[in-house]
Parts: structure tokens; C-alpha cells; sequence
């Protein structure tokens, strides 16, 4: 690995960092600085390449747990939060019944999505789809939200909230956008719903990165070794970065700003592909 290969892990990781958890989609960003500039799979190799990707994702996920670390303590009962009620505090049943609907549908259709909503051509797509119901739980969500807390988020209401995060499993719709629109839609103010979304992604990422990296297990190289470290490092500090900035930001802008620039995203991407 030169210098020049250790700056792109730098960047890639940078892009995976400050896109992971906003809702412009992460995919939708790595397709235009990977897959169309910095081309990582040709010097590393395809599965090499696929490993990275992962490896990047884990650190982001551990940027959520840094900045989560009290609730996420508190769901496994190794942390109390001051105030809580027991009987209707947020607990881990609420996080598990936000992402069975994905698992389910995500193992059920696993092959029919890996084989059409994966090109660049519906991620394109993905991201005006994505863009609209952005604006729609904007313009059309409660005035007034009821929840203000997650500790007031019903059962039902993370169910619900779990079925719109199916739409995620399209390439380029982006997690993050799904969910919180839908916890816009159904309540939720837009700072509640990005908690939830947030600490939703702890287990539901970290079991898709599990699942990929024993999938590419057998591609793990010590020659790679320093790129890796590189990315993840790069991943986690943005991530970071990122993940505080949008919290502080999203109940001043809400989500129109980001729909807006999904669009000019879908835009060049189009312009890229089509022209």
C-alpha cells in the first residue's frame, strides 16, 4: 500500500462516515466516489474491496455507540437512565419489533434484491422515491408531534416505523430517510425520530456487516491490513462528526433540505449514467 492508495481508504471512509446515517443515502455517494473515481475494487479486488466495505461500516456503527452509549447500556439493563419508569420507559422490545419487518422482507426477497436493486440505474431511482416520501412527512406529518421522547414511542408506533425502513432494502433510499420520515409521519418529532433510527442501526448494521464478513471471510488479507485501518479510523471520526452535527441540525431544517439534494444527487448521477 503507497500513500496514495491510503488516501483513498482516508476518503472512501470519509464518504461512508458523513453519509451513513444522514438521509441522502450512503450508497448513493460511494457509487459516484468509488465506483465512478477512486475505483477501489481494481487495485484491491473484488472481494477484498467488498471486506473494506464492511470494514468501514463497523466504523460507523461504533460512532453510534459512542454517542448512544446510555441508552444502548440501559436497553441490555447495564445503564439506568435518571427518570425512566420501568413500565413505559424505551426498551429493547421496542428495537426489535422496529426491525423485524426489514429482516424478514430482507431474507425473504435477498436474492430478487441483490439481482434488481443494486445498479446504478435504481439507486438513481431510489433516490427521488426516497426524496418524495421525505417531503411528504414534511409537509403532511402532525403539526403538533405526540412524541417528544423516545420514552413515550408505543409499540405500535416502532412497528409501523419498522415497515417503512423495508423501503431501505432498495439500494440508495437510505435507511435513515425511511425511518425517520416514518417516525414523522406517525408522531414522532424529527429529533425523536432520528434517535430511534440511529440506535435501530446498531444491531440491524452490525448483523448485516456479520453476515457479510463471514460471506467474505476467506478474502481477509494482511496485505490490506493498513488499508483497512485507514478506512475504519476515517469511518468512525466523521461518522462521528456527522452523527452530532445532524442531531443539533435536524430540528431546525427537518428533512427538506436533504430531499432537495437527493434530487440534485439523482440529477448527476443521471447525467453520469445516461449521457
Amino acid at each position: 500500500m503507497d500513500w496514495f492508495d491510503l488516501f483513498k481508504a482516508l476518503i472512501l471512509g470519509f464518504v461512508e462516515g458523513m453519509t451513513e446515517f444522514a438521509p441522502v443515502s450512503s450508497t448513493g455517494h460511494l457509487i459516484i466516489v468509488d465506483d465512478m473515481w477512486l475505483k477501489s475494487q481494481e487495485f484491491l479486488g473484488k472481494y477484498p474491496a467488498n471486506t473494506f466495505k464492511i470494514v468501514i461500516q463497523l466504523g460507523s456503527i461504533l460512532a453510534v455507540v459512542v454517542v448512544f452509549w446510555k441508552r444502548l447500556f440501559s436497553l441490555v439493563g447495564l445503564y439506568k437512565i435518571e427518570g425512566q419508569q420501568v413500565s413505559s420507559s424505551f426498551n429493547l422490545l421496542h428495537v426489535i419489533i422496529g426491525m423485524m419487518p426489514a429482516v424478514v422482507f430482507g431474507f425473504a426477497f435477498k436474492d430478487l434484491i441483490d439481482d434488481h436493486l443494486f445498479s446504478v440505474e435504481t439507486v438513481i431511482y431510489a433516490l427521488i422515491a426516497g426524496s418524495i416520501l421525505m417531503i411528504i412527512a414534511d409537509k403532511f406529518g402532525p403539526k403538533t408531534p405526540t412524541v417528544n421522547s423516545l420514552d413515550d414511542i408505543s409499540y405500535f408506533q416502532a412497528l409501523k416505523i419498522g415497515f417503512v425502513q423495508c423501503l431501505s432494502l432498495w439500494s440508495g433510499f437510505s435507511r435513515s430517510g425511511a425511518t425517520i420520515s416514518g417516525g414523522v409521519l406517525f408522531g414522532l418529532n424529527h429529533r425523536v425520530a432520528a434517535d430511534f433510527t440511529f440506535i435501530m442501526a446498531v444491531p440491524i448494521m452490525f448483523g448485516a456487516s456479520l453476515v457479510s464478513a463471514m460471506k467474505n471471510w476467506d478474502t481477509l488479507s494482511m496485505d490490506y491490513l493498513s488499508f483497512y485501518i485507514v478506512g475504519f479510523v476515517s469511518a468512525f471520526v466523521f461518522a462521528l462528526i456527522s452523527i452530532r452535527f445532524f442531531l443539533k441540525l435536524i430540528s431546525r431544517i427537518k428533512l427538506m433540505p436533504f430531499a432537495i439534494y437527493r434530487l440534485v444527487l439523482a440529477a448527476v448521477l443521471a447525467i453520469i449514467v445516461f449521457l
